[in-house]
């Protein structure tokens, strides 16, 4: 009973800090989720909530948001997974050359597109605890199959993760461990290519 009475406690100075006015179990869920959420682009990651719902939200991801969206796999990545996605972000779209987004965005490239994004996406839930023992496991490398089919290359390169593709270009991870309802988001700064 004491510890029950502990968290009703801890939940009311949750609610007061954060300025719920109403103990309903939703504004108290509201405020736990709070707590658990990591920042993205100006917005609060919920892990309550599913790949899109978060991705949507994130001001640094609306280029991989309308990339997902012409690709069609909006429902792909909103299902139940677990999926890891390594996102790169509107910095890192941008960082391609001159025209290869537009390009990739048209209807006739749908294909090349899907490539290019399940290239980044590996089935499962890997946090950086489990990214940390298989590169341990590895020799100080691991090699993850993604979705597309190929590998990607998972290092640590001083305090970040770099995640190197099949051409040899190495993207590293910004924001880690961002979790969600069906697995978990890595952000990285540069678009890996298949």
């Amino acid at each position: 009973m004491k510890s029950y009475q502990r968290a009703r406690s801890v939940l009311f100075g949750m609610a007061l800090v954060l300025g719920v006015t109403s103990f309903s179990p939703l504004a108290m869920a509201d405020a736990m989720d709070a707590s658990a959420s990591v920042m993205v682009g100006g917005a609060a990651m919920y892990p309550t909530k599913n790949i899109i719902q978060n991705a949507v939200n994130s001001k640094d991801h609306t280029t991989l948001v309308a990339a997902v969206k012409a690709a069609g796999l909006v429902d792909t990545l909103s299902g139940p997974g677990p999926f890891t996605v390594f996102a790169p972000t509107n910095e890192a779209f941008a960082a391609l050359p001159a025209g290869t987004v537009d390009t990739l965005l048209k209807p006739e490239n749908k294909a090349s597109l899907v490539k290019i994004l399940t290239y980044h996406v590996v089935p499962g839930r890997l946090t950086a605890k489990d990214l940390s023992m298989k590169v341990a496991a590895g020799g100080g490398k691991a090699e993850l199959k993604t979705v597309q089919g190929e590998t990607l290359t998972v290092s640590k390169d001083g305090d970040s993760w770099a995640v190197t593709d099949t051409k040899g270009n190495t993207a590293h991870v910004t924001i880690g461990d961002v979790i969600q309802s069906n697995g978990v988001i890595h952000v990285v700064d540069k678009v890996l290519m298949p």
